[in-house]
């Protein structure tokens, strides 16, 4: 009898290992959903215990679950971009960008969000044109309900839409449709929107200041290494110097006998005790490197990780009001509680949108690729260093004020002006122009007969546009700011729509 295993018992092993495979495929797509629903329910359960003994606890509950799953989509959808350079350039694996995404995001949401949650809470609503607690909660839940169902429409089909562009047009529109347009506080509505218009304008001036900087000063520098000795640990101490000053203008906001002065020398103390501990780590780290700009990305690793790490900070605590503002208002309105910031907050409304935005991170985030990080311009390590510190100084800038701005419209806007601000200085830079020559001669003097290498160039021929998409894909812009623009109204009119089915089923 032949020891060769039969064809037959082959094709069926075969067959029998592709459906374990497949079954196993199959039920991994099912793990994020289902560890999704485990938190939705984590949060009702919360509460329900927490509104046990109001009588609008069934509310309450609606909210909450709604709002659970507002923060799962601001994690899947926006905190993405904030780590996804560091990760492309290598800087640091997958696992340990989400982590370290997640701890950021919670902490920013925790001690620095509530000034944006108080007004996403209070500020959009002229409280005396309220007439009863019950209209602020239909407000709320028609608010939340709708920008959920829009953001979720919108990433259906691939529109590059704000969470927090979502969340105030819809109670924008709630509002108007329950209580009238009178009750809209108009004057903080315009005073958002001039925030929405000026931040990504400013990320894009400071991305292009930071560029610069490292173009003038590293980059393209004979001694590449030296240079990189020199200014990277100036650009880690001055982040180190910056975090710590926003900490402490927090505790200036909580303390009367500290003050935003003792906060600004502190932090600028920070930053000159923390230079001698980076400049002997960046003094190491460039042992034995090579004098080219692949040997910089090394020394850049830090830098993409620090700043990955702030604008993560950042994002929590200005989208989390997203969130949790609905929610705090909904709490208050029941009798439940009454708070001014979320560090007085019930600790399972904390929970829902700190940890919700991480859950939804860690779950959903590294299958999402954005277009705003790859498709408008190309990003290297030192150009998405000066987009995420950009994105973080605006982004916390604005949550200090207690203004909600879209984190990625001001990245958009940071991108954007990292594009514009290569183009104008590799048609007009004196600098970037003699180091190229001297490149040039100098491989010409080490290789007689070796053709120089041509410069860079422009034909006169070419129009300004020509130019413009060699660097920056403008047709980005125009579909980016159209899904500014509808998003306001589609979710208020949404948002309408639906306090109207509220009194037409629940009246």
């Amino acid at each position: 009898m032949s020891d060769q295993p039969k064809p037959t018992l082959d094709k069926d092993l075969d067959k029998l290992d592709l459906i374990e495979t497949g079954t196993r495929s199959v039920l991994a797509r099912f793990v994020a959903p289902g560890f999704g629903l485990i938190f939705l329910a984590a949060a009702t359960i919360f509460a329900a215990l927490s509104a046990a003994e109001s009588p609008e606890v069934l509310v309450v509950v609606a909210g909450a679950a709604i709002a659970a799953y507002m923060a799962m989509n601001i994690g899947a959808n926006d905190v993405t971009n904030n780590v996804g350079a560091a990760v492309g350039a290598r800087a640091i694996s997958l696992a340990g960008a989400l982590l370290l995404a997640a701890f950021f995001e919670i902490a920013g949401a925790i001690f620095f969000g509530g000034n944006v949650i108080q007004t996403v809470k209070s500020g959009i609503l002229e409280a005396s044109a309220i007439s009863s607690s019950g209209q602020t909660m239909l407000i709320m839940i028609g608010a939340l309900l709708a920008a959920s169902l829009w953001i979720n429409i919108a990433t259906w089909i691939n529109a590059p839409v704000s969470t927090t562009h979502s969340i105030i047009g819809a109670i924008i529109g709630a509002t108007a449709a329950e209580a009238g347009p009178d009750a809209v506080a108009w004057q903080t509505v315009s005073e958002i929107t001039l925030g929405w218009l000026i931040s990504p304008v400013l990320g894009g001036l400071i991305a292009a200041g930071l560029l610069w900087f490292i173009k003038e000063t590293i980059l393209y520098r004979e001694d590449k290494i030296a240079a990189a000795n020199r200014w990277v640990p100036v650009l880690l101490s001055a982040m180190s110097g910056a975090f710590l000053t926003f900490l402490l203008l927090l505790a200036a906001e909580r303390h009367e006998d500290f003050s935003n002065w003792h906060a600004l020398g502190i932090g600028g103390l920070g930053l000159v005790i923390s230079y001698p501990a980076y400049r002997d780590l960046v003094a190491r780290q460039s042992r034995e490197l090579e004098n080219r700009n692949q040997s910089l990305k090394i020394l850049f690793r830090l830098p993409l990780i620090f700043s990955a790490a702030l604008m993560s900070f950042a994002h929590g605590a200005n989208d989390v009001s997203n969130a949790i503002g609905p929610l705090a208002a909904i709490v208050e309105a029941s009798g439940i509680q009454t708070f001014t910031s979320n560090m007085d907050a019930p600790f399972w409304v904390v929970f829902i949108g700190a940890l919700g935005i991480s859950v939804g991170l860690l779950l959903f985030g590294p299958r999402l690729i954005r277009i705003v990080g790859s498709q408008i311009t190309k990003l290297n390590p030192f150009r998405a260093y000066c987009v995420s510190m950009a994105s973080a100084i605006t982004v916390v800038g604005a949550s200090l004020a207690g203004m909600p701005v879209s984190s990625t419209h001001v990245a958009v806007g940071a991108i954007f002006g990292v594009g514009l601000f290569r183009e104008w200085y590799t048609a007009r830079s004196a600098r970037r122009k003699s180091y190229i020559e001297a490149k040039a001669a100098s491989l010409d003097a080490s290789e007689p007969g070796t053709p120089l290498l041509p410069l860079p160039r422009v034909s006169s021929s070419e129009s300004e546009n020509q130019r413009y998409r060699f660097l920056v894909r403008r047709s980005y812009l125009l579909s980016i700011l159209a899904a500014w623009v509808v998003t306001v109204p589609l979710s208020a009119l949404l948002a309408a729509g639906l306090v109207g089915l509220f009194h037409l089923f629940f009246a």
